[in-house]
């Protein structure tokens, strides 16, 4: 073991976290130059169209007779279970900063979770090829803001390789060899896992006592399960067989379990007949966002829920449980950390599982107090209690830091103001300014991102973590089309904002409601009372059209015949609520 080394490489988003990753593979020669494409490690096709990292990926890398273990991982905020699942099984991380960026929120959250796990920190500056690098005043900024060495920053383009292998000769040199439990039964912790139709579910797993080879009887602590190990292995990075595995590697291992439940990330995997504690996993994150998702084809429910299964393996911060709507039939509540979150979870389930689906409009979990006493989490609207048997109803509130530059300080505070946040403390880095502030989370997931980006002109990078609980004085808003609640359209909001909302959802869905042979009613509405409407005509059709001359009456009974028809239909006629309608609600 005193020749492996196990490590990350962690940074804001868009650092070059990727790149460097590249250029290790490169000096190894891990991959022929003849196969290597930038970004290698992101494979997914969402990682290569939005030039981002999505999900955390390990390779095994040959350099000087080491082997060296490398996990990438992602840096947007919605993403940093990833990077608390990868920093479990490694003993040291490659701290990343743009030169042309400095020190960003990201950087920041990350370091202090590779701190909780008390990894070996090796500091490095990037893209100093670049015309816009501050090299010097970022070395000042690590100084001041960690306490670095200044000796002990290098200094790396991952774009042309300039100080790369140096960074690497450092892995080698100061991050510890592998801690190692002397124990003679095996014992592993799953940091991810996928579903193979072959070898069933394959676990991603890093080695902390004795060893396993196939054939093997394994059992996964927390869900009791056993198997039979199919096959083991590394990453190089597809998946390379190999004879066992050993305490201090990271790798693979084939279960052959087709239950996929059956196999959770953070579990631990021991020896059949052993009984022995779980090995610490990483910090368990809780949804933030929620949202309904229902198939477009209401006969596609086993197949959304199959996919969520599977798709659940491989990303074990989403959580999901049966719902049942009225208006869009059956579906999925499901959790997620965040907007990008959720919409790469859309964008996986539409493409890797061929599904075509409707979202609900993104909410947060409300806590609310009955009047009996009885406190009930609330992830879904339409089961909010009656108006009389709610005592108080609480809204989640968030710990967040902005950083940005100095002079955007004035209207930063501005957009936290607009979405109720409260600004507890400033802090000077450099040129730069983090400001610490709570704000509730319902404000985060509209269109803050937004905003705080443009008024920074894109400087500014946000980070936060849940802080509590704080009473709000919420509704329940309502939308009804053509007089049936839809349930998936269903908002909790504070009371100030109810009619300036309503009155903008009605008109937005007036304009992406297709109209129908009769006319459509859209209202929204508190308590059974209507706030706003707003109303999409019937088409016209001239059923007169084919008469020639004759007698007035003769016309008469056509139209009256066709009003007839359209009042029916009123009665009776359903309107199908089109996706751009749920995704014109995420832009309110």
């Amino acid at each position: 073991m005193n020749k492996s080394r196990n490590f990350s490489i962690i940074a804001h988003i868009d650092h070059g976290k990727s790149t460097l990753a590249d250029r290790f593979l490169e000096i190894t020669d891990t991959v022929p130059k003849s196969k290597m494409t930038a970004q290698f490690l992101d494979q997914l096709d969402l990682e290569k169209e939005r030039g981002i990292t999505i999900k955390l990926a390990p390779v095994t890398m040959n350099y000087q007779g080491y082997v060296l273990n490398l996990i990438d991982t992602p840096g947007h905020v919605d993403f940093s279970y990833e990077v608390s699942r990868s920093l479990a099984c490694v003993e040291g991380a490659i701290l990343l900063v743009d030169a042309t960026k400095g020190i960003e929120a990201q950087t920041l959250s990350n370091l202090l979770l590779a701190k909780e796990q008390s990894l070996t920190i090796i500091p490095a500056i990037n893209k100093i090829d670049s015309p816009n690098a501050q090299v010097e005043e970022v070395k000042k900024q690590l100084v001041e803001t960690f306490g670095f060495a200044e000796n002990a920053i290098y200094e790396v383009s991952a774009k042309t390789g300039q100080g790369v292998e140096e960074l690497l000769n450092s892995v080698v040199a100061r991050i510890p060899e592998p801690k190692v439990v002397e124990l003679v039964s095996f014992k592993a912790l799953i940091f991810d896992s996928f579903y193979d139709s072959f070898k069933g579910v394959v676990a991603y797993v890093r080695v902390f006592a004795g060893q396993v080879k196939t054939g093997d009887r394994i059992k996964f602590i927390a869900t009791k399960a056993e198997a039979e190990v199919v096959s083991v292995g590394v990453f190089r990075p597809d998946l390379i067989d190999k004879e066992f595995l050993a305490a201090g590697e990271i790798g693979w291992l084939a279960t052959g379990l087709k239950e996929v439940q059956k196999v959770r990330v953070g579990d631990t995997i021991t020896t059949t007949g052993l009984n022995t504690l779980p090995w610490p996993g990483y910090k368990e994150f809780k949804p933030m966002v929620f949202a309904g998702i229902f198939p477009s084809d209401r006969d596609q429910f086993t197949r959304l829920k199959e996919a969520l299964d599977k798709l659940k393996l491989n990303d074990a911060s989403l959580r999901f449980e049966p719902e049942n709507s009225p208006a869009l039939g059956f579906g999925v509540r499901a959790g997620f950390l965040g907007l990008l979150h959720m919409e790469i979870v859309q964008e996986r389930l539409e493409r890797e599982f061929d599904l075509d689906l409707i979202l609900s409009s993104p909410t947060v979990g409300y806590r609310v107090v009955k009047t009996s006493g009885e406190e009930i989490e609330i992830a879904n609207p339409s089961v909010l209690p009656e108006k009389t048997a709610i005592k108080e109803i609480l809204e989640p509130w968030v710990k967040a830091s902005v950083i940005s530059l100095q002079k955007y300080f004035g209207s930063i505070s501005q957009v936290l103001y607009e979405h109720r946040g409260v600004i507890s403390n400033t802090e000077y880095i450099s040129e730069k300014i983090k400001i610490s502030c709570e704000l509730p989370l319902a404000e985060i997931i509209s269109q803050f991102y937004d905003q705080l980006k443009t008024v920074s002109s894109g400087f500014a990078s946000f980070d936060y973590e849940l802080a509590g609980y704080k009473p709000i004085d919420a509704v329940k808003l309502e939308i009804l089309v053509a007089k049936e609640p839809i349930d998936a359209l269903s908002q909790i909001i504070p009371k100030e904002k109810a009619f300036r909302t309503g009155k903008a959802l009605v008109e937005k869905l007036k304009e992406v409601i297709p109209r129908q042979q009769f006319e459509v009613s859209i209202q929204a509405a508190i308590s059974g009372k209507i706030i706003a409407a707003e109303k999409v005509s019937a088409f016209r059709k001239d059923v007169t059209a084919k008469l020639y001359g004759g007698d007035r009456t003769r016309k008469d009974k056509l139209l009256q015949k066709q009003k007839k028809g359209k009042q029916r239909l009123k009665k009776v006629g359903r309107v199908e609520i089109p996706q751009e309608a749920f995704l014109a609600i995420l832009k309110i």
